[in-house]
Formats: C-alpha cells, structure tokens, sequence
C-alpha cells in the first residue's frame, strides 16, 4: 500500500509532504499514524535541525477525508472519541515538536489542515492558498485543533471563524497570524530556504529550550495538554453522535443543504 507521506532530509532539514494529492492530502486514519510517527522519530534524531511539513499537489490539506467521514457517521461515540484522540496526539506532538518546525502550505488548508499549520513554529504560504474552519456547517465544531489554533490568531478572530465557518484568504490568513509570511507560488521554495538559514545559525538545544520557553510563557504548556485533548475529544464525539452533527454529515455527504439552512 502506497505511503500516505513522503519523507526527504537534505542538509539536517527533514522535509515530510502529505502524499495523498488525488484527495487534496485530507486527513484520514492512515495519513495520522503515518505523520505522528513521522514526527515522533523526526523529534528524536539528532542528526535533524529543522522539520518543513507539505503538502503533494494542489493543496496542503482539505482536512477530513469523505470516507474517513463517512466512518464517523456511523460509529458510535466511545469510537468517535478515541479516533479523535489520535487526531489530537497529532497535534500535539507536532505543537511540542523539540525541533524547528516550518509550515510549507503550498495550496489549500482546511480544518485540520489549518490546525497543522498553527502547531507549526514558521508558516510560509502561497498568496492563492484558501482557509477554513468550516465544522459548524456540519454541525461540528474545530474541537481538537481548538487549543493551537487559537493561540496562533488570538481569540478574537477565533470567535469569529469558530462561530462563521467562513472561508478566507491568504492574505487574511497573514493578517490575523496564521501565515507568518505571504508569497507567489514561484517564491516559496526561496522564502522557506531563508527562513531555514536563519534556523541553521541558532543552537539547537538553545532553539529547544526557546520554543518550550515561549510555548510555556503564553499558557500552553504541555503537561496540560494532553488532559485539555481529552476533554476536547470528548465532546467533538458528542456532537458527531448527535442529531445536528448526524444531520450536518449526512447532508454534506449527500450534497445537500442541511435542515438548519435558511431557504427562500
């Protein structure tokens, strides 16, 4: 079975690309194992300086994958809980990561997708990228990736895409926090090799040191983490197994509106 993520080192830099392109790199079951793993044993070596997380194709990630959804319809809460736990672990070990970590968010990033690029400690994207947190259309909320996202854009703009579901720009992104930095495609290459020099420069325990240092000065501390994923998995299982979230996914998987939607 083909691999759901590529992995390349060049230079102490290990670049991990989400490698299902044909589903707009979405997220399911496999694609998770396979990218916590990845960056557990990244984190590990001492020969890697830096990690440069991207995506294959068109996008960086559309989020969840339909059928991993579909999967989600049907099962039953203590199920829903603990596959949102694995998501969870994901995030979390990328947000603690003890290594440099780039975002290349070379097209599109949705749901999760935003998620990834708010553990990451840089993130370098293209000016025609598209965002979303589009969960309360389906009568979900952005529970498990809640805690990073809201620490990269501030809460006020988190209320507002939390509650909107709205997609939004590059641009916005880099406004708000999200991007760090704002480019043309043929750019990207060029603005994430200049922010990889000036990671070589640094000491890497000193690097180490100061990412846990400023993670734990604004509040997210790693000790608390773990116990906040729970909780945060626990109720995303509670809506996914309720009548609004089984009526959100049903009707987005059927193509439908759902039946809170305005009609004229």
């Amino acid at each position: 079975m083909a691999s759901s993520i590529q992995i390349a080192d060049h230079g102490g830099v290990r670049r991990i690309a989400l490698n299902r392109p044909q589903v707009h790199n979405a997220f399911d079951d496999g694609l998770i194992a396979e990218l916590t793993e990845a960056l557990t044993l990244a984190g590990a070596e001492s020969t890697v300086r830096a990690v440069v997380l991207t995506g294959e194709g068109a996008s960086f990630s559309a989020g969840a994958d339909l059928n991993w959804m579909r999967g989600m319809a049907s099962a039953s809460e203590a199920e829903n809980r603990e596959d949102s736990l694995r998501l969870a672990t994901l995030m979390r070990t990328l947000q603690y990561l003890p290594k440099p970590t780039i975002a290349r968010v070379n097209g599109a990033a949705y749901g999760g997708g935003v998620g990834l690029v708010a553990c990451c400690d840089i993130a370098i994207g293209v000016d025609s990228a598209r965002f979303g947190l589009t969960e309360v259309k389906l009568g979900l909320v952005p529970a498990v990736i809640s805690p990073y996202v809201i620490h990269a854009i501030g809460l006020r703009q988190a209320r507002r895409l939390f509650v909107t579901g709205e997609l939004f720009d590059a641009a916005t992104a880099l406004q708000i926090g999200l991007l760090h930095r704002c480019v043309p495609a043929d750019q990207l290459d060029n603005a994430v090799d200049a922010a990889l020099a000036l990671l070589a420069k640094a000491g890497p325990v000193a690097q180490a040191e100061a990412k846990q240092l400023a993670l734990r000065m604004a509040g997210a501390d790693a000790a608390q983490a773990e116990a906040i994923d729970r909780d945060n998995a626990a109720l995303i299982a509670r809506l996914r197994v309720s009548s609004e979230g089984q009526e959100g996914l049903s009707a987005f998987l059927a193509k439908r509106a759902a039946a809170w939607c305005a009609t004229d």
